[in-house]
């Protein structure tokens, strides 16, 4: 049954705060976690077949970064836009912006597909591939990109119907896909002894059933925005401001790639058995980034939808609750992982070197997860809103301009225990320079009285 446009608008401007926050929240943080379930997935059963097998995941996440990069930063950028006209009333106008976005998800995913084979190798040995775990790199790659024109298409409708409200319809394509990639990666590695080659088959095939799932919810009018090719914009500056919006998104994920290839390089200097431990605690730390991302995207539309009606204290609430709601369930995290870092490393890699680097990563990393919200939540409202300057220089903070200089700095003085501060410290000075971007923020744009 089609969604009833005005009946949702109503919903995302009147219903109360903090239980419209759960309710849009709730699917959201669950697609996240079953996302990284998904990955640590992936990380566990191929750290059965080798630590160099380990650290090629490791490896080729930055190239799956990059690919997330582009989706959900045309996914984002097209969304942002999209809660605001909808907020507004202009539903035509937000067809267009996603057939548009769409179009640019397919284009966008086949130049990745084609430029990733062309230079595999040189951009393996970029990203940290040391030459035993080159084999298992080029092999999971070669996968991952011919998965990239679907995944990057999935990424965007997968936003656009956050957008619009239904993180419900939203959960069920992203973790359906990833469930499934759950399902094979035992039975493609080791029942089909395909080794590597398996987890990414899996990892392809489960991307591909999210994408025809979350297009069947188009296709069958279930969702607000309707997509179809008469809506292609043929304006460019339509593209412009799509890519303009979600520019925090594209380099917040490029950087994230970058950042990753940085610390496997320093990594490497110290063997594989670093590379693997970096690469499984950055998916345990994972847990509580994305958790804290699923929060924000179920808050997202909602302040898109406010902004666009002029309900600036609406917006201010949203963001008080949001942030209180983000910063305990990352202190719980962090409270839970403490105690049992080895135990948890243990499970992934029976090495003792993975074990005692991966323990003093993960003990570094508790120390700053508390601070992962309220950053996160300054830097999504700027976006959201469609404040995009803003947007883009607070994303290029954490895994940017303070992750870059300290990946370079803090191993040169404190060698392997540096590389594992590296992330923890740019995670605290993001924090401490979001504060005056969120007090300026909601002087400025969000004042007391709505307009």
């Amino acid at each position: 049954m089609s969604v009833n446009a005005q009946e949702q608008r109503n919903r995302m401007l009147q219903e109360p705060a903090g239980k419209l926050l759960f309710r849009m929240a709730l699917p959201t943080v669950i697609t996240q976690l079953i996302t990284i379930f998904y990955n640590t997935a992936d990380t566990f059963f191929v750290s059965r077949i080798s630590t160099e097998a380990s650290a090629a995941v490791g490896v080729v996440f930055s190239l799956m970064a990059l690919i997330q990069a582009v989706g959900f930063g045309i996914g984002m950028g097209c969304g942002s836009i999209i809660s605001r006209l909808l907020g507004a009333g202009k539903d035509k106008d937000a067809f267009r912006y996603a057939s548009s976005a769409v179009a640019a998800g397919i284009l966008f995913g086949l130049v990745i597909l084609t430029g990733g084979f062309v230079f595999l190798k040189p951009f393996l040995n970029l990203l940290g591939a040391s030459r035993n775990v080159l084999p298992y790199a080029s092999d999971y790659a070669s996968y991952i990109l011919i998965a990239a024109p679907f995944m990057c298409v999935a990424f965007v409708l997968n936003n656009i119907l956050k957008a619009e409200g239904q993180t419900m319809l939203s959960m069920i394509g992203m973790t359906a896909g990833s469930i499934l990639n759950i399902l094979l990666d035992p039975l493609f590695i080791f029942s089909f002894h395909m080794g590597i080659h398996g987890a990414a088959a899996a990892t392809m095939t489960g991307q591909l059933v999210s994408l025809l799932i979350l297009s069947w919810f188009f296709l069958s009018g279930k969702s607000i925005v309707k997509l179809h090719p008469r809506y292609i914009s043929r304006k460019g500056g339509d593209y412009l401001r799509i890519i303009r919006t979600g520019a925090p998104t594209i380099l917040r994920q490029g950087l994230s790639s970058l950042a990753v290839a940085v610390l496997n390089n320093q990594a490497v200097i110290y063997g594989d058995s670093a590379v693997a431990a970096i690469s499984i605690t950055n998916k345990i730390y994972m847990l509580g980034r994305n958790t804290v991302l699923g929060i924000g995207h179920g808050y997202m539309p909602i302040a898109g939808y406010c902004y666009g009606a002029g309900k600036m204290q609406r917006v201010r609430k949203l963001f008080l609750i949001t942030t209180a709601a983000g910063t305990v369930v990352v202190l719980l995290i962090a409270a839970l992982v403490f105690p049992f870092r080895e135990t948890i490393m243990s499970w992934f890699r029976q090495d003792a070197d993975v074990i005692r680097i991966g323990s003093e990563c993960l003990l570094f990393s508790c120390i700053s997860t508390p601070f992962l919200a309220y950053s996160t939540y300054v830097n999504q409202t700027y976006q959201c809103l469609g404040f995009a300057a803003g947007a883009t220089f607070l994303a290029s903070l954490r895994q940017g301009l303070f992750f870059l200089p300290l990946a370079f700095l803090l191993p040169g003085v404190l060698g392997l225990t540096g590389i594992e501060m590296v992330q923890p410290a740019a995670d605290i000075l993001t924090f401490l320079l979001s504060i005056p971007f969120q007090i300026h923020f909601f002087r400025k744009y969000l004042p007391v009285q709505d307009s």
